[in-house]
Formats: C-alpha cells, structure tokens, sequence
C-alpha cells in the first residue's frame, strides 16, 4: 500500500498551527474593518478566459489548468484555478455592478494556486488577505492602504519596509531611455533584481530586444540612492521630457505628502518598526497596474516579500466595465506565518484555546463536572471535559500535553462542598473553589 501524501507545495495543518494561522487572519481582518472594508468570497476555479492574459507572460506560465471531464475531457481545460484575488474581484465587480454602490471597499481571505516551483516561502497553494477600494483614483485609497500595512504589522509585532514605485515613472523611465515600447520588458526584467541580481537582469534586457545604449542609459537610474525627497527631485530632472512620468513623480508626492501628515514614524531609521522607501527597481510584473505598486519585506527576515499590491485603472474594462480605477493590495498570510515563527512572535496562549480541562475520578464526579462546564461555558470560558475517568496522571499529561494553564479535579470530597480543586498547571498551586470563585478567577 502507498504510504499517504500530499501534492509539493501543500501543506497540512494541525491544531496550534491553525491557532496560530486565525491569530493572523483575525489581525488582519480585525485591521480591514476599522477601514470600512466588508468581506466577499469569490469561486475557487475560474473561466481561463477570465484568468489568462491577465499576470503577464511569466504569470500565464503558473496557472494552474482544471482537465475537463465527461464528454469534453479530450477538449483544452477551459478553467482554472485562481491564481490571484484580484483578477475575479475584478470579475465580480462587472458582474455584481447593479448590487453594489461605489467606491467598493471589499476584502477577501482565500486561497490561490500556482504552478511554482516549492522552495522556503514559495508554495503552490496558499492563502492571500486581499483588501481593494474599487470606483475612485483618489490617492487616498493608497494612503489608507498604507495605514493598514502599518497597523498589522505593528499589531503582529514585526518590523517592515514598505517599498513604493509608480509605474508611470517605469513607463517614462522606458521613455527617456529610448525604448517606450519595451515597457513590459523593463520591468518583468527588473522585478527580479532582488533574486538573480544586476548582471543577470540586464543580459535578460538585451535578449528582450534592448539595445546596450539603452540598458547602458539604465544603469544610474536604478542606482539612483538618497532619501526619497532625493530620489523624487532627481526623478523631476531626469524625466523632464517624459509627461507620464512626471505625472507619476507628483502621485507619489501627493503619496508622501499624505503619510507625512497621518503616520507619526521616523522612515528609514533602523530603530523604527515601518519604514517607507522609494524604490525604483520595484516593478511588479503583473501588467494591470497602472499607478503606485507596493511591496513589504520583513526587516529581520530573509523571505521576500510578504504584502504586495497597487493601481490598476481600468482592470474592469476587459469585462466590459472601463475606466473605473482601482487599488488594492495583498497580505501572504503563508509568509507571515513563517515569520512570526521564524522570530518566535506569536502569542504564547494560541497554544490553548481551553482554559481549564475538568478530570474526574468516576463516573458520578464525571456527571458532576459536565454540570460545572455548562455553567462556566455560558460566561464565555473555553472548557473540556476529559471523557472517561481515566487515571489521573493520564488527565494530567492530556492537558500538559495541550498546554490547558489549569484543571479543575474532581472526587468525592469535592462534590461533598460542591467545589472543585483548581490546579495551576504552571505554578502548580492548588485550591479549592466555588463555582463563582471559579469563574471569576478564569475570568480575571
């Protein structure tokens, strides 16, 4: 018989690690809502015709096709699975246009799919926290989006840079440089800087069709270092012929203005828990982003990004609805997940949901708790009953074993004074209490 398995790059997950999974889809959740945001579901499978020409070329290559069954199996797959949340958000919006009222402010927490290949932090099945305002280009929608990175990364406690670009200045960088054709080129090259570095990354431009001058024309502005007031007044001289990309450089102006004004941090300190840097080799490769592009790295670990996200204008208009502008942005909830391990971040209680586990030594005490758990369960206190009078250093491990903080111990003597003896499994002390006493105690 084969041993049981799972697909690479799937994963199982037991007890403390969903504990610990919800602990960061609640965050997250918890941090959308106080932004107005309200939470839709889309299918897991999509029509190929709704996903595919939509990621860019390397993108295409990572969907994941569903085969056909019955009579068309011999036929091309004409679904597939979601590779994204963005792309049937889009979907949904065309589709739901006459139930919903604009801007649309949604979130939504599933999980997506990609023909990738598994390695740390890469995985073929995972889970996105998408949040996007759809039916405005006010660049407040960025600010707020900024807000949020900041909020639930400070609530998880992990330290972040935040790395912002526009693609206007891509474009208008592609202008200048003398190849406005080879926009998509540029920044599908460029996007993957971080991992196969500057050498690597300009011999792709000139297999993509680049010219040497043009690459050569290419280097100072991804090189291009100083403060991000430095970094934009440079861009203002530098692509002073380029109208599109003037225009990005006064967006992400108006973008700095705006978070200047609402976020009390110090940028760029290394002391400080968000920091907001220009980046101008930041080019995302998806090709609906038109505007602001975000990318978030955890500052004290090595994993790539974990956030991602910016403006699209008109993502809708491939389904029939044009010119409604859109930005959005992503939290890898997998990532995370690998991060708060990594730095030992999460709380130590998500080790237990139960409070306090019952262990009885017969049958009438058994009955006797069941009693006491139903009361204690009304004012909102997690319990188990262990089922069986067991032996009680049995009882015991099963709590150690799920780090339950205490038991309450049941026999004879106790049931005489209608108590329980409470045992802290940490210190432990032991105590005999009243059900009020109880309840207050766990409640404390």
């Amino acid at each position: 018989m084969a041993k049981p398995s799972i697909p690479k790059g799937t994963r199982d997950f037991g007890q403390l690690e969903m504990s610990r999974r919800n602990y960061i889809f609640d965050t997250i959740r918890s941090v959308f809502a106080l932004y107005g945001f309200q939470q839709i579901e889309t299918p897991a499978m999509e029509n190929l015709s709704t996903l595919m020409g939509k990621y860019g070329e390397e993108g295409d290559k990572l969907l994941f096709r569903i085969q056909n069954s019955g009579e068309k199996a011999a036929m091309t797959p004409e679904k597939g699975l979601r590779y994204d949340l963005t792309v049937p958000f889009a979907r949904y919006v065309v589709q739901h246009r006459e139930e919903i009222s604009f801007p649309f402010k949604r979130f939504q927490i599933q999980p997506v799919w990609r023909a990738d290949r598994p390695q740390k932090g890469r995985y073929r099945e995972f889970y996105q926290c998408d949040v996007d305002v759809i039916g405005s280009d006010s660049l407040i929608g960025e600010l707020e989006l900024i807000q949020i990175v900041e909020e639930v990364y400070r609530r998880l406690g992990i330290r972040v840079c935040l790395h912002i670009n526009n693609r206007k200045i891509l474009a208008g960088i592609a202008e200048i440089i003398g190849a406005p054709d080879k926009m998509i080129d540029i920044t599908v090259a460029i996007d993957k800087l971080d991992k196969i570095g500057i050498d690597a990354v300009n011999a792709e431009l000139l297999e993509r069709g680049l010219d040497r001058a043009a690459v050569d024309a290419l280097q100072p502005i991804l090189n291009l270092g100083g403060t991000n007031e430095d970094k934009l007044a440079a861009l203002r001289t530098i692509l002073a012929s380029s109208e599109t990309g003037l225009k990005g450089v006064a967006e992400l102006e108006e973008v700095f203005e705006l978070v200047n004004s609402q976020l009390s941090t110090s940028f760029n300190s290394q002391l400080s828990s968000f920091n907001l840097e220009l980046d101008l080799c930041l080019a995302r490769g998806l090709n609906y982003y038109t505007g602001a592009i975000f990318e978030v790295k955890a500052l004290d670990a090595q994993i790539g990004s974990i956030t991602g996200g910016g403006r699209y204008d008109n993502l809708t208009g491939i389904f029939g609805l044009p010119n409604v502008s859109g930005v959005g942005i992503s939290f890898g909830a997998d990532r995370i997940y690998d991060v708060l391990t990594e730095l030992n971040l999460f709380p130590a209680e998500l080790q237990s949901s139960t409070q306090v586990l019952f262990a009885a030594f017969g049958q009438d005490e058994l009955r006797y708790a069941l009693s006491w758990a139903k009361e204690l369960r009304a004012n909102g206190i997690a319990v188990e009953v262990y089922p069986e009078p067991a032996k009680m250093k049995k009882q015991m491990g099963y709590a150690d074993t799920k780090h339950i903080p205490f038991v309450a111990i049941i026999g004879s003597d106790e049931m005489e004074q209608n108590k329980v003896m409470l045992k802290n499994m940490l210190s432990g002390e032991q105590k005999l209490v009243a059900r009020d006493e109880m309840i207050a105690l766990l409640k404390a």
